[in-house]
């Protein structure tokens, strides 16, 4: 009976070992090396995907901070007042596209 039961641990840790093994293996090959890049190029695409999905609904939120300040016959925040009052800039360095008419 003891016998048996270390020939059943030996066969399981066997097993075990075999299994990782082949996976290591396949991990190696031209299969397995596109299988990692496929399941990383997934997930850079999901990543990404959310970074667009913030990005809009962050430009949406403001978008509607602006259309309130503007129903209510507010001036919105504007962002680059402070650099336009800059005498060292000036508008013609922040906007160069508006002064080249």
């Amino acid at each position: 009976m003891r016998r048996l039961f270390w020939l059943g641990i030996g066969l399981a840790v066997g097993v075990v070992v075999v299994r990782k093994a082949t996976r290591a293996a396949h991990s190696y090959t031209p299969a397995g090396i596109a299988d990692n890049l496929s399941q990383s190029a997934g997930g850079l695409v999901e990543e990404l995907r959310s970074f667009v999905a913030d990005v809009r609904a962050g430009m949406a939120e403001r978008e509607q901070e602006i259309h309130e300040a503007f129903a209510q016959g507010e001036a919105f925040d504007d962002q680059f007042a402070e650099l336009r009052e800059d005498p060292r800039l000036g508008d013609r360095e922040i906007f160069p596209e508006e002064h080249q008419r």
